[in-house]
């Protein structure tokens, strides 16, 4: 399955290597599989957002996919310790939007959708 999120790191402790804060950049399809029948792809997602603490930004444009996934990613991040701010560039339809909904914040650009 082709990764359709990427990790960035943007604050980094020094002293203790810890990861303070990073962005999340969700693009294109939500798993272009779906996840109903994988165990492994949700876990790796939720390896890499635990792998980190502090605040995360995430980064959406995408026209939506699939709904377990979706639901699944949503879930990951409500329970998530940090703060979630969502930044909406471009667009966030369908089960997008549902991913949306896990911010704290929900920043939308003038000229970003958000379709329920």
């Amino acid at each position: 399955m082709r990764k359709f999120w990427q990790w960035k790191n943007q604050k980094e402790n020094q002293e203790s290597n810890e990861i303070l804060e990073r962005t999340l950049f969700l693009n294109g399809t939500i798993a272009e599989e779906s996840w109903f029948d994988d165990d492994i792809t949700p876990q790796l997602f939720k390896d890499e957002l635990n792998a980190g603490s502090g605040n995360i930004t995430v980064w959406i444009n995408s026209p939506g996919g699939d709904c377990v996934a979706a639901a699944q990613i949503y879930n990951m991040l409500m329970d998530y310790k940090g703060c979630v701010t969502v930044k909406i560039d471009g667009i966030a339809a369908s089960a997008a939007s549902v991913i949306a909904m896990a911010g704290t914040k929900v920043y939308m650009s003038p000229v970003s959708m958000l379709m329920i």
